[in-house]
């Protein structure tokens, strides 16, 4: 039978194993420099647009944006976005009235269904919104209006 402690010492042992080679994730997006920090920490729209250097984004019937009419919880509030166009590069998901615009960034593959969902926290109502960003530079983005009845940063 293995104790919580023989189950801990492997984990920290395949960790290590995994990081000699380069492959944690956290570290494997660092080495890359994917992670962009000023995109995650813009106030507003603008700020983020300007810090992925991307267009002006313009709403589309091909990108869709899922989550509840109302929530809850804001601390758990479930959304998604999906594109059915071929060229989706990244899928970013934003919500407006968060101290952060930007909740989540996925980059899609080629070989990737441009289909995500996760779970974000929404301290009061406000529009989410799906923003697919193309190979060709375009952003096309969708929107939903969320209402929070318990907010999740606090309220």
């Amino acid at each position: 039978m293995h104790t919580r402690r023989d189950v801990f010492l492997h984990s920290a042992k395949v960790a290590a194993l995994l990081a000699s080679v380069g492959m944690l994730p956290g570290m494997a997006l660092a080495q890359a420099g994917a992670y962009n920090t000023a995109a995650f920490e813009a106030k507003n729209m603008a700020d983020l647009v300007k810090a992925l250097g991307a267009s002006a984004p313009v709403e589309s019937k091909d990108v869709t944006v899922t989550g509840p009419d109302i929530a809850e919880n804001g601390a758990v509030v479930p959304v998604g976005a999906a594109s059915s166009l071929p060229g989706v590069k990244r899928l970013l998901l934003l919500v407006e009235k968060n101290p952060s615009v930007m909740a989540a960034m996925f980059d899609i593959g080629d070989a990737i269904e441009a289909n995500v969902s996760t779970r974000v926290k929404m301290g009061q109502s406000s529009n989410v919104y799906a923003v697919a960003m193309m190979a060709d530079g375009k952003m096309l983005f969708a929107q939903k209006e969320v209402k929070v009845t318990l907010g999740g940063c606090g309220g």
